[in-house]
């Protein structure tokens, strides 16, 4: 997929419609809603796109942290607000392809309940350990994993892709992996670095910063491909794991019940953001790739995302409670 000229596309086939409540829209203060605490990737994500809307269209973003259940807590209150286009929903792989069919009930229909206005953001995991721990490859960290107490490892909270990533991890190669569930990733790394958790499955916004000044070891990469942004860490596929893949994204989505006038005039505001050369430039900094494009493309991306997980949820057994 070429991202950039996804955007493009957008930009010029997403003009602002001229009639009826999108002529005025925005006419009060955006809310951005994130389903995890500041600091982790998915807060890294909102913050960037709410200076640029700041910025360049002097608009007021309001990012309103609400971690919990994976993400769940975030949607739910995201659904709850007007439908009016001005409360968006910075989703994630987990509150929309996964929780809903590896969790009991999460209180919203993700086909029914959402509209999705544009893709944003995708980027690999990182499966990273304090210096103490002694392992420097895959094998090694697995190989003390299958002690009788076994490895724990933090996420940024249940249901999310690095939950996911290393619950595939578990089923692939049959080591002890026990999860410890964190509000956010941000919190996480404070206290994978504070050495209180040994391992951690962090988003690369959250870990690259710790990465590179040795804080902590990164092992491997969970995307079927090695970063452009850290190419000498290598996957888990290529360590033995063929096929392996678990890659987290972030897409702006509404409530299904917003009008339709108004998701396009949102996509627009957003596409002209992920579009300029600032954000794109922080993103990657992060080990981000910036995608944008049109809310058809957005669901297509979703509906694809939603079997694969489906498949792996049922065929390894996972249930997120």
């Amino acid at each position: 997929m070429h991202r950039r000229s996804l955007i493009s596309t957008a930009l010029a086939a997403g003009l602002l419609p001229t009639a009826g409540r999108a002529q005025t829209f925005p006419s009060k203060q955006l809310r951005l809603v994130v389903g995890f605490a500041a600091g982790g990737g998915g807060d890294i994500v909102a913050r960037v796109l709410a200076q640029e809307l700041t910025k360049s269209d002097g608009l007021s973003v309001l990012v309103d942290n609400k971690p919990g259940a994976g993400g769940n807590v975030a949607t739910r209150e995201a659904l709850r607000g007007p439908a009016d286009g001005h409360t968006v929903l910075l989703a994630n792989v987990g509150m929309l392809a996964v929780n809903p069919y590896a969790m009991k009930d999460v209180g919203y229909d993700p086909q029914a309940d959402i509209a999705p206005v544009c893709m944003a953001v995708d980027f690999s995991n990182v499966l990273v350990v304090h210096p103490s721990v002694p392992a420097r490859t895959l094998a090694e960290y697995l190989a003390l994993a299958k002690r009788p107490e076994g490895m724990d490892y933090g996420t940024s909270g249940i249901g999310g892709a690095g939950h996911l990533a290393g619950e595939l991890l578990k089923a692939r190669s049959g080591a002890k992996l026990n999860h410890i569930p964190f509000r956010g990733g941000g919190p996480a790394m404070n206290d994978l670095v504070a050495g209180h958790v040994p391992s951690l499955i962090a988003s690369a916004p959250t870990a690259t910063a710790f990465m590179r000044d040795g804080r902590i070891r990164a092992l491997a990469v969970t995307g079927a491909k090695r970063s452009p942004f850290d190419p000498d860490i290598p996957t888990i596929a290529e360590q033995g794991f063929p096929g392996y893949a678990a890659t987290n994204w972030y897409t702006i989505v509404v409530s299904s019940k917003t009008p339709p006038e108004l998701v396009a005039a949102l996509g627009t505001i957003m596409n002209k953001a992920l579009a300029a050369a600032e954000v794109r430039a922080a993103y990657a900094q992060q080990g981000m790739e910036t995608l944008g494009g049109t809310a058809e493309e957005a669901k297509a991306h979703i509906a694809r995302e939603t079997e694969i997980w489906k498949k792996v949820i049922a065929d390894a057994g996972i249930r997120l409670e």
